[in-house]
Formats: C-alpha cells, structure tokens, sequence
C-alpha cells in the first residue's frame, strides 16, 4: 500500500499556519486535539511544523514579549517529510527509526497536502497482515483450491 492510499485519512490531519504567525495561535491550534501543526510561507510552501513539546520548551524559557514570538522562530526545520508514492511500509519503517508519530505528506511544490499518522499506518499494515494470515490459512487448509 502506499501512501496515497489513506490521502483521506491524512488531509483531515492536516493543520496549517502561517510562519508570520505568532506562537500562541499555534498552541491554540495544539490544544485542539491536533499533535503537529505544518508552519507554511505566504506561497504555502513547508517551512517547518511546530509540536506540543515545541510549545512547552518555548514557554519555559520565554520572559516577556519572548512568550508573543513568531512561529518560524519555534519551529523545527528539519522535517521528516513523505510524498504520496511513497510506500507505508518505508513510511512505517521511518517513524519507527526517527521516534515520530506525524509525517506531513507534500506535493511536488513541497506544499503540504495532509499528515500521515502513526496510527494510520499501523491500522492499514495490520489489516494487510489479518488478510494475508487469511489467505494462507485457506491456503494450508485447502479452502477454495482443487
């Protein structure tokens, strides 16, 4: 399976703000059941994606108009990205080695196009795998061959 095939699971996933954005309108965003918010240009092109850890570690840190700072200025740039061709197993295979539950997908323009969940991924493998254990037991068995 690859990628594009749970596209619409991941574009209801997807939450966007402008990196011209001030930090409390990303949390606000966080705070909303959301676990990464993709942090785009004016053109919407990717330029990095903000996490509840993110926030926190702003926060702690920040003393006076520190706390009221721009988006881009928290966010991470070095972004684990997938495209929809990409297949869920190396998806999989990613967020395992990275320790990653979200991986925005992007389009060719590197615009963000969803967020591929761990979960997700996991759902779809599973089901890949109860329906191949299916068919080598029918297979073992008999069932449907002569």
């Amino acid at each position: 399976m690859y990628v594009k095939d749970i596209l619409d699971a991941a574009r209801e996933k997807l939450v966007t703000i402008a990196d011209s954005a001030q930090l409390v309108d990303a949390a606000k965003l966080l705070t909303s059941g959301t676990d990464l918010v993709v942090v785009c240009d004016s053109a919407g092109i990717l330029q990095g994606i903000i996490t509840k850890t993110d926030v926190v570690r702003q926060m702690s840190a920040c003393h006076g108009s520190s706390c009221m700072c721009a988006a881009s200025l928290v966010m991470r740039n070095d972004v684990v990205l997938c495209h929809a061709e990409d297949l869920l197993q190396d998806v999989s295979r990613l967020m395992k080695e990275r320790h990653i539950k979200n991986i925005p997908v992007v389009n060719a323009e590197n615009r963000p196009i969803g967020v591929v969940t761990a979960r997700a991924v996991l759902r779809v493998l599973l089901s890949d795998a109860e329906f191949e254990e299916a068919q080598l037991i029918g297979y073992v068995k008999g069932v449907g061959y002569r």
